[in-house]
């Protein structure tokens, strides 16, 4: 690879970088965990939830994370449960973003180290 493909080669991968730079500007609040939609049945035996078919209690949401190494379930509203998911999500997104961003600085540093080395 010549100089000039090294130099706009890493253009290109600072150009992506950056792009990639202000998508993670843009995110949203983000949180860690899972929300799960729960139904139950309960212990009166002449309840709905025991028919044929069942028609069980819920829907019930709850979100579980780990939080200082201990798993901490929370039980939310179907709005609270909205937004934990929107949260999750953007913290899904901003993971796969600077995934991708390693990835980048990963390919312009063997560009830089090469060309150092070869200036040597």
């Amino acid at each position: 690879m010549t100089e000039t493909d090294n130099t706009e080669a890493l253009a290109e991968y600072e150009r992506r970088y950056r792009e990639l730079a202000a998508e993670l500007a843009g995110i949203g609040f983000i949180h860690s965990g899972s929300v799960t939609r729960r139904y139950t049945r309960c212990a009166s035996l002449g309840c709905k939830c025991h028919n044929d078919p069942p028609e069980p209690h819920g829907p019930y949401f709850q979100w579980t994370a780990k939080v200082h190494g201990k798993t901490v379930t929370r039980r939310l509203t179907e709005r609270e449960a909205n937004l934990y998911q929107d949260w999750i999500a953007n913290d899904r997104h901003m993971r796969d973003i600077i995934g991708q961003m390693r990835d980048i600085a990963a390919q312009a540093a063997q560009l830089q180290l090469k060309a150092a080395t070869q200036e040597v």
